[in-house]
Formats: C-alpha cells, structure tokens, sequence
C-alpha cells in the first residue's frame, strides 16, 4: 500500500511499517531522519513522480508500507498497563474516511483496541490510514468473523459492553469507569438488532435539533471522550 502526507508517513515510520521512501526533491523533514536511523530506503524524486502515485495531497512524501498487520480479540484484552480494558468495537462501518477517524479518536483515548467485522465493512485500507493521521500504526485493530461472538467473548472476560442507540439512556447517565466495549454502529443502519440485544447496555447521545443521527466518527468521539472524562475524575 501507498500512503502519503506529512503525518501519516512519519507515524508509519516510527511504527516500521514503511518499506520504502519517497521524497521529492528538496524538501526537508523530520521524516528523512528517523527513515534513516530505521534504515528505510530513501529515494528523493521529482515532484510530477509523487503526483503520478496518488491524488491526493503527499506535501512531498510517498510511503510503501506493508500490508496492515491485524491483532487478535485476545491481544487486545491482554492490557500491560494495569488499567481498566476500553475498547471500541464497530458494526458494520463501511466507510474508510469514518474508519480513519475513529482509529484517531481512539489513539487520541487510549483505548485499548478496535474490533471490526470480516464482511460488509471497510478494511484497514491506504484511505484509512492516510485518514487517520498516522494513527493506524498505532491502535490494534481486530477483524473478527462475528462481532457477536466477539461480544459474548468480551463479556466472559469481564468487560461490560454498550451499545450506542437513539433509545438508550443519556450516555452522561451511564458508569463507564469499569472494563468498557463501546459498540458504534455504521452509516444509516446503526447497531443491528441482534447486535444491540447482545449488549448489557444501550447508551445515546442528547439530540436537540432536527438530524436525527451523529456520524459514526463524530458519535465514537463524543462517548470515547466521555469514557475519558468520567475516569479522570477522582
């Protein structure tokens, strides 16, 4: 895969994960050294070069990176750092941009993992890595045969799971402090109903206009964040 972009190249590159470097020609970066220290190889190249990989805006640096390396269910569970699980687990999100930027949400939380479906929704693909700023080299991500399943394994471990719906109770109303699946549903379906029936909980955010949905990413943002506030809180 490709990916391009300042940020993404330079978080792929701490992650070794990038192959190969391109770089146009005269430019200068942080990027070049720590591709160097990493023994990425480097080629500086034309600019037309760059343009002729891909559409969007490379700000002078090209990256071959290696195919994403999913995680397992188990390795996200397995937590170094002594506190409470937080995962994210998305059914049915199909869209790479949204993928994207839940994978930087959830960087940006600290939440443990993300859990995706094999079938009928975006893989980790070059859009989302560039999408997420990086953030992908980061975040384990889990692609699962049956969220489901999955749902019933978190549980058994410990980890209580939520789903997010326009009919559950106000997500400020719920106690997030303890083992934490938040499950974000994808463009205009939302959770599925067997999905929602397997949770221990649905939660939702207060709506006051006329839109009567977030999107999947923004939704994500709003409950990992409250996650993140309700544990600070002493």
């Amino acid at each position: 895969m490709l990916i391009e972009g300042k940020n993404a190249v330079l978080e792929a590159v701490k992650a070794n994960k990038v192959s190969k470097l391109l770089v146009q020609k005269g430019v200068n970066h942080e990027i070049i050294a720590h591709a160097r220290k990493k023994g990425v190889k480097i080629q500086f190249v034309d600019k037309e070069v760059l343009d002729k990989k891909v559409d969007a805006k490379h700000q002078g640096f090209v990256a071959e990176v290696c195919d994403f390396v999913y995680s397992s269910v188990e390795e996200i569970l397995d937590n170094p750092k002594g506190q409470s699980k937080f995962i994210v687990v998305l059914d049915g999100v199909e869209d790479p941009h949204n993928l994207g930027s839940i994978l930087r949400v959830c960087d940006c939380g600290g939440v443990d993992g993300v859990i995706i479906p094999k079938n009928r929704a975006v893989n980790v693909n070059d859009t989302v890595l560039r999408t997420s700023a990086g953030a992908a080299s980061h975040v384990k991500v889990a692609k699962v045969t049956n969220v489901n399943s999955a749902i019933e394994y978190l549980q058994k471990n410990g980890v209580w799971v939520y789903a997010s719906d326009m009919d559950g109770k106000s997500v400020y109303d719920a106690d997030l402090k303890g083992n934490v699946a938040l499950v974000i549903g994808g463009e205009g379906k939302g959770v599925s109903p067997l999905t929602k029936s397997k949770c221990d909980y649905v939660i939702s955010l207060p709506q006051k206009g006329q839109v009567n949905s977030l999107n999947a990413s923004v939704a994500c943002g709003i409950m990992v964040y409250e996650v993140v506030r309700q544990r600070s809180v002493k």
